[in-house]
């Protein structure tokens, strides 16, 4: 065992937060608040049979990160297809870059952004020829 199952996303603005994720990287969800005693979305990210995991938005429990302070926890990584389209579509809703795309050489392109309740995560699109 240690295999990461479940990821958790805490977030200020639970409808905001739904509508980013929706809509950046097509997340659905499903309410599991009366499970948890807080407001806790459960966000399934993909396919079943495909590779990854599903998690979770829940409601934040105190101060959020402040803005230009160095991450504290965690970064969620999504695997993307096409990175460009995918920053385009971050940056339209209410995202902003934490660390510019950059080439990992011969693997993939990387970079970080923050999404709509200061929250740092990080894109990835594999590509062989990235350098």
């Amino acid at each position: 065992m240690g295999r990461l199952v479940h990821f958790e996303i805490h977030v200020d603005d639970m409808e905001r937060a739904k509508e980013f994720y929706g809509e950046v990287f097509g997340w659905s969800f499903q309410d599991w608040s009366d499970f948890a005693g807080i407001p806790y979305f459960g966000a399934v990210t993909g396919d079943e049979n495909e590779l990854g995991i599903d998690g979770a938005l829940m409601q934040r429990q105190s101060a959020p990160p402040e803005a230009g302070q160095a991450l504290n926890g965690f970064a969620c990584t999504m695997g993307v297809e096409d990175y460009d389209v995918t920053e385009e579509k971050i940056m339209a809703n209410g995202g902003t870059v934490a660390l510019p795309k950059y080439a990992l050489p011969g693997m993939a392109w990387q970079g970080y952004y923050i999404d709509t309740e200061g929250n740092t995560f990080g894109i990835h699109q594999p590509d062989k020829n990235a350098k």
